[in-house]
């Protein structure tokens, strides 16, 4: 029989997973005077040696595709923390689902390379159910959650204009960066045809902050920022938790089972320690799931005992259901009268400057909810690949070839819808019950379909993009196939990564796993605070709203502690 190892110290809280909602937690926490040790299934993250923001295709092995130029995992560019397949570490899908699941090994997580854009949620996201029948209200309200985009704002830094629109409420901003030329096109088309845009809102910074010094404008934020100047938990959240010298980080740890003791509550998590592959325990008086909504799912349904044999925090029976993804559609405007735009620096965030909310909340609709789109194109840095399509359509080689690609450099623009997904009954992940990863951990099945609901906003979507290139002078083209699998070229679920909604919270412990403050119903020194417990995923990326209900779980639990009700 192996040995487990056992932590010779209980700390205050233990962290699961280093992201947006771990990161915010520790912080807050350990700011609050808590003792946190923090467990990261992947290695630390050095910005100095793994960010590649300013570096050129030369300078890397394969050019910065990857290996075999396959691109696998967004290629050599992207700080080694995002894989769509993780060896030795599967996922399944049911039969006539198709769920991909992108997932995170390194300190920070996804926030080292998401695209940073911060949207509140509207008061009308927080009360769905009251407004067109359909899914569920949350159990707290825009008013409640509020304060709490107030905080993580001021501290992170996001940049955006105040605008008054009512499907995307305004919040603390910096300066927004100027338009670039590509963005005043789509600016000038969409008033032309009464669609909504404004600058956008996005997790970096134009004014120095906390010692961060503001964006350059190297426009690679996809890559990382050696600055700090756009946000990652690795660079703005954890190091604050650092400093307080209440915070232990243990790296290489992938969580298995929350352990309970004979009184009900957790006491300990097991974890395999990847580099002796020897499973150990750390002891919590409370714990926080953060690891993003599959995995902490993963975590609950995986924690079986003769009290909870269905799983942690699962008397419900609705851990791993209302799993939902943003509903995704693109497409790009090619626009031949850019070619003729003398060469410039497009100075800007590696980033969309202006975005497009949900303009139709207003009126009648042939679907329920909104989407927003999200822009990009222009003279970026060119990657190996951008002249696939040029070496397709253009007949001829060598230097003709080489001067028809630098003629269409920089003459797309891109237009990617995300919409709001209504949870379904057939959208969920359970445990494979044949599958178990190299670490013997049994790994997540996905059930998925998208409604009709979805299809018919992806449609609309297509025909929205199609109408401001058009207003603008360009011609369309669909950037995804349309198949019976991808009607109006809806992406597949996970795709756009913004999965929520595994352990939701709500106020009948019948119908929820999690109470208002991200706590277990069942389990009370239990929280989980990434994207489980949204009830609804709204048109908006959800990582703001992450960090929101993070920071206000933590400020519950820091309460609760003093009061001895952990």
């Amino acid at each position: 029989m192996a040995q487990v190892i056992r932590s010779p110290k209980t700390y205050d809280v233990c962290i699961i997973g280093s992201g947006a909602a771990g990161g915010t937690a520790a912080k807050v926490l350990t700011e609050g005077g808590l003792n946190v040790v923090m467990l990261e299934a992947g290695p630390p993250v050095d910005p100095a040696q793994d960010y590649k923001e300013h570096l050129w295709p030369y300078d890397l092995p394969h050019r910065g595709v990857g290996v075999g130029g396959r691109g696998d995992n967004f290629g050599e560019f992207l700080a080694p923390n995002g894989f769509w397949e993780i060896t030795g570490e599967p996922y399944t899908n049911a039969k006539g689902s198709q769920f991909r699941w992108f997932r995170s090994r390194i300190v920070g997580g996804r926030t080292n390379h998401w695209g940073r854009i911060a949207l509140r949620f509207a008061p009308v996201d927080f009360k769905a159910r009251s407004t067109d029948g359909a899914g569920d209200d949350w159990p707290i309200t825009y008013e409640e959650i509020s304060p709490y985009y107030d905080k993580v704002e001021s501290f992170i830094g996001v940049y955006g204009t105040k605008e008054n629109v009512p499907s995307a409420p305004d919040g603390i901003f910096m300066p927004a960066p100027k338009p670039r030329c590509t963005d005043l096109i789509v600016k000038k088309a969409c008033d032309k045809i009464n669609v909504t845009c404004i600058p956008a809102r996005r997790a970096v910074i134009t004014k120095p902050l906390n010692g961060r010094p503001a964006c350059h404008y190297c426009g690679q934020c996809g890559r990382g920022c050696v600055t700090a100047s756009n946000f990652s938990s690795s660079q703005v959240m954890i190091p604050p938790a650092q400093a307080t010298g209440k915070f232990t980080l243990i790296t290489g740890a992938m969580a298995r089972e929350v352990v309970v003791g004979k009184d009900g509550k957790a006491e300990a998590i097991s974890y395999i320690d990847k580099s002796t592959r020897t499973e150990k325990r750390v002891h919590a008086k409370a714990f926080i799931l953060a690891a993003s909504a599959c995995e902490s799912a993963r975590l609950l349904l995986n924690s079986r005992s003769t009290q909870f044999p269905d799983g942690l925090a699962n008397s419900s029976g609705v851990v791993g259901r209302y799993l939902t993804d943003s509903v995704g559609s693109s497409g790009d405007g090619y626009f031949p009268y850019l070619e003729k735009m003398p060469p410039h620096n497009h100075d800007g965030a590696g980033g969309e400057h202006v975005y497009i909310p949900w303009w139709k909340f207003d009126r009648k609709n042939d679907f329920l909810r909104g989407y927003h789109i999200e822009l990009g194109g222009g003279r970026e840095m060119p990657g190996v690949g951008d002249f696939h399509d040029v070496c397709e359509d253009h007949e001829g080689y060598g230097s003709s070839l080489k001067k028809r690609c630098r003629a269409s450099f920089g003459t797309s623009i891109g237009f990617a819808g995300r919409g709001e997904m209504i949870p379904n009954p057939d959208s969920y992940c359970d445990i494979d019950p044949d599958t178990v990863d190299k670490w013997g951990i049994p790994v997540l099945r996905f059930h998925w379909k998208w409604s009709d609901n979805e299809i018919k906003m992806a449609k609309d979507m297509q025909e929205t993009m199609r109408a401001i290139v058009e207003a603008a002078g360009g011609t369309y083209v669909q950037r995804k196939k349309f198949d019976e699998d991808h009607p109006y070229g809806i992406a597949n679920g996970g795709e756009i990564i913004h999965e929520i909604g595994t352990a939701r919270m709500g106020a009948d412990p019948k119908t929820s796993v999690l109470n208002k403050y991200c706590q277990a119903h069942d389990v009370k020194n239990v929280f989980a605070t990434d994207g489980s417990p949204f009830v609804t995923n709204a048109d908006k990326n959800p990582t703001l709203t992450i960090m929101a209900l993070s920071w206000r779980a933590s400020e519950y639990l820091l309460d609760e502690a003093k009061k001895g009700n952990l």
